[in-house]
């Protein structure tokens, strides 16, 4: 009687299966990123007294809504600014020229002071 057993390589299947299931990462990891849409206006809008913007030039100045600050006192006024807001969007201007590090650095400082959402400004292509 010529007959193959299957069912070993049936184990062998679900042994495998099994196996895949486990090494497969159950959930992806991603960051959530909203895109801007195209300004049709040719007309500049007026600037938002609400937004706050904190300018960081080459030479590591910061400033938010114009008002030079350091990088000490950064967190205090952000966390002073935000405490009494709805509102916990902020964005953020960083000369091309300033190493990736510093820009960081005020990210993880306005998260520290209670930011919710944080935007990059950067400079229009042409």
């Amino acid at each position: 009687m010529a007959n193959i057993n299957i069912t070993p390589y049936i184990d062998i299947l679900l042994v495998l299966l099994i196996i895949f299931m486990v090494i497969t990462p159950v959930r992806q990891m991603d960051l959530n990123v909203k895109v801007p849409q195209a300004n049709t206006s040719d007309t500049p809008a007026a600037p938002d007294p609400s937004v706050i913007v904190v300018a960081v030039g080459e030479s590591a100045v910061i400033a938010i809504n114009s008002e030079p600050t350091n990088i000490r006192d950064l967190g205090a006024k952000l966390t002073e600014i935000y405490s009494a807001r709805a509102n916990k969007n902020m964005f953020i201007s960083a000369s091309p020229k300033l190493p990736y590090g510093d820009v960081v650095r005020v990210i993880d400082i306005a998260k520290g002071a209670g930011v919710g959402d944080i935007g990059l400004i950067t400079e229009e292509i042409k």
